[in-house]
């Protein structure tokens, strides 16, 4: 069981969190047709916004209530009121997000009395879903913003009932932040392969993967899990929870539906990979595909091909705790050793990983341990670029966000093919970087007496 330590620094010197606002806003970007709301100033989603399009390189659709110093002191509901009126006139989507931020948080703004007055003042946007997120920036990170809306989004658009089974071939999969869209169009396919559909909440794949539409633009989202499909998900035989972080959530759905669920902490290496395997083939009564047994037989020979490269690495970890947990499950089994290990915030999974100590800081708590212990390799987001830099070691790009280069959110990272190409991706930055042993010269040769 790992020693949870905080930084004693008071102040985050170079940041490694981001905010719960950005990870409520990325779930409901999941959905299909539509729009995030930060309730708070218009400085701050500017910002937030900034890092989603460096990141996706995409278009997104968020908006903002604009507080300003005036309505944060006499009252922002009037703001509210008025950005989902215009919303609604305006764009037309089917749902909107409304997210707090630390300044609204910090206000007392309450969001729920102040969608009753938008509902009594505008009657005509009643078919508008509006799904509250409180989600303050002094806590938690994109992580839990991204838990929070989750189980927001099952509260209000998931309906109770007993279980009824109507769907025997479908299933629910609950999609954590630290999965790309390249991930979520792997596992999608993966649980194709056994003859099952899934309903995947929320779907970035499908409308942050990079695609162009015949309309050429929307305002809203260009694609994402349609509220329709959520309220099926009681319909489902079973439901896949993908990262730890969405247990809260996945306990919220099992209460509300009676469907059964399996949780997986997540799915890089052959062990996680060959769970989630074992899972659908009980639940689809067929056997591994050909295929699948083919890619599996990859990874194995990828992990003879790289062991020498990777075994005995010291690496240097720093993300958010089911990124953190994934990459150190993934290091550890190819024989490297994690020597620093920094979370951007605290989460019940981490006191259960292999490790002597995590701590809860920043970038610079990961540079001044890399630096310590001799690290060989350094992972984490692109704001580790400079540190690499600093200390010699190579960089392996993961998490929140990736702005200097093309294609990150298109990565995979899970099942047999993203394990692979991690493999291959760890090694070759291995490849002329580590071990750098000088050739061994004994004292008995000629040359090397008379020198």
């Amino acid at each position: 069981m790992a020693e949870i330590t905080a930084s004693p620094k008071s102040l985050s010197v170079n940041p490694l969190k981001v905010s719960q606002p950005v990870g409520a806003s990325l779930a409901f970007l999941g959905l299909a047709r539509s729009m995030p709301l930060e309730h708070g100033a218009r400085g701050c989603t500017s910002f937030n916004k900034l890092f989603f399009m460096r990141h996706f390189r995409e278009p997104i659709a968020l908006q903002t209530t604009a507080m300003d110093q005036v309505t944060t002191i006499i009252g922002a509901d009037d703001n509210v009121v008025e950005a989902l009126r215009t919303i609604a006139e305006k764009d037309k989507p089917e749902l909107v997000g409304l997210i707090t931020t630390g300044l609204s948080e910090t206000q007392g703004a309450d969001i729920p009395r102040t969608i009753k007055a938008f509902r009594a003042t505008h009657p005509e946007c009643d078919a508008l879903a509006v799904i509250p997120v409180n989600a303050s920036d002094t806590m938690g990170c994109l992580e839990s913003g991204f838990a929070l809306a989750v189980e927001a989004i099952i509260e209000a658009l998931v309906p109770e009932g007993r279980r009824k089974i109507r769907r025997p071939r479908q299933v629910n999969l609950l999609a954590s932040s630290m999965l790309t869209p390249g991930d979520i169009e792997e596992i999608k396919a993966w649980i194709a392969v056994f003859g099952l559909t899934a309903i995947v909440l929320p779907d970035i794949a499908d409308s942050l993967d990079g695609h162009l539409i015949p309309a050429g633009f929307s305002t809203l989202t260009y694609g994402g899990t349609h509220p329709a499909d959520i309220a099926r998900m009681g319909e489902s035989a079973a439901t896949l929870v993908i990262g730890s972080s969405l247990d809260r959530a996945a306990d919220r759905l099992a209460r509300r539906t009676g469907v059964p669920d399996y949780r997986f902490p997540g799915l890089m290496g052959l062990a996680a990979s060959d769970a989630f395997t074992g899972v659908l083939t009980v639940l689809s009564q067929n056997p591994v595909p050909p295929g699948l047994l083919r890619q599996r037989a990859q990874v194995q020979d990828a992990m003879v091909d790289c062991q020498f490269q990777i075994g005995g690495t010291r690496v240097a970890l720093a993300a958010d705790p089911d990124l953190l947990g994934s990459l150190v499950s993934l290091f550890q089994d190819m024989g490297a050793g994690v020597v620093a290990a920094v979370a951007s915030a605290r989460a019940a999974s981490l006191a259960d990983l292999p490790l002597d100590r995590i701590t809860i800081g920043d970038l610079e708590d990961l540079e001044n341990q890399a630096r310590a212990e001799g690290a060989d390799l350094i992972v984490t987001n692109s704001h580790g670029t400079e540190i690499a830099a600093r200390l010699g070691a190579p960089l392996l790009r993961a998490g929140f966000p990736l702005y200097d280069i093309y294609g990150g959110p298109a990565q995979v990272w899970v099942g047999y093919s993203g394990t692979r190409r991690v493999l291959f991706e760890i090694a070759n930055l291995a490849q002329g970087h580590f071990r750098k042993i000088a050739p061994y010269r004994s004292i008995y040769r000629g040359e090397d007496r008379h020198a």
